[in-house]
């Protein structure tokens, strides 16, 4: 009796952990995002370093973050700086994020993400593990893909239907044709790859905040100069996915891609 007793016991301690494990508090931004997917499309789902859960969407080979990265911590569980200080930021060589306007709460870093500096990519380990920063060559597969499939006007990557098919039904300003829901230019391509893109704004070396809502800034993972690396960009004004390069030291999002 007293053996069964004490396995009885060690039993119900063993549930009791197990449950506690199972009910333990998920990352606080998970679920608060404001972004509207596409209802239509299957979206897969992946974890970071820092228990954030992401959507994911495959568009044509390529499998793509449908969020911006919000991770704290680099894929070997070091925290990366948080830098809210502007002469701070702007002293940087190396790695750091922030969140736009420096804010704390949940729900705006759950639907923009954090920006980056390209120090923090630059490091390999950003991604959640099975996955890398995308490069500026898969930004131009991602392009040529929506070309081919006729997301455009004329065989380049102009045209309100790349932008229409990328970004996010909802959280532009008002003037933006990218995001605009009533614009009534090709409705039907309203976010119709699921990547939904939303306009989270950037910083600049100096640390100055601009643009949330109008416009978006992507690091690429393929450095251009000594202090410059290419990046993708999409405005309230610019219907497409420009290419450009920009100092190391600007906050920008971050989309991951499946290896």
């Amino acid at each position: 009796m007293k053996l069964l007793t004490v396995i009885l016991a060690s039993t119900l301690v063993f549930f009791i952990s197990c449950k506690k494990d199972n009910n333990s508090p998920s990352n606080p931004t998970n679920g608060k995002t404001a972004a509207v997917f596409n209802s239509n499309l299957t979206y897969g789902n992946l974890s970071d370093a820092d228990a954030n859960v992401y959507k994911t969407i495959k568009i044509g080979t390529q499998t793509w973050m449908a969020e911006n990265l919000r991770t704290f911590k680099y894929n070997d569980g070091i925290s990366i700086p948080n830098v809210a200080d502007n002469t701070a930021w702007a002293n940087l060589t190396s790695g750091a994020y922030c969140t736009y306007n420096n804010t704390s709460k949940n729900d705006s870093i759950a639907t923009y993400g954090c920006l980056y500096n390209w120090y923090a990519v630059s490091t390999g380990k950003l991604a959640p593990k099975g996955w890398h920063v995308a490069t500026d060559d898969d930004w131009t597969t991602l392009i040529n893909y929506l070309i081919t499939n006729g997301y455009n006007y004329d065989g380049t990557a102009s045209g309100y239907k790349i932008a229409k098919a990328m970004a996010s039904t909802n959280g532009w300003t008002s003037s933006t044709d990218a995001g605009t829901p009533g614009n009534t230019d090709f409705p039907e391509y309203r976010n119709k790859t699921g990547f939904t893109a939303l306009p989270g704004g950037y910083r600049l070396g100096s640390g100055t905040f601009y643009s949330i809502d109008d416009n978006l800034n992507f690091w690429s993972a393929t450095g251009y100069s000594n202090t410059s690396a290419y990046m993708r960009y999409m405005e309230n004004t610019s219907l497409t996915l420009t290419s450009a390069t920009a100092t190391f030291k600007n906050g920008y999002s971050v989309r991951c891609i499946k290896n």
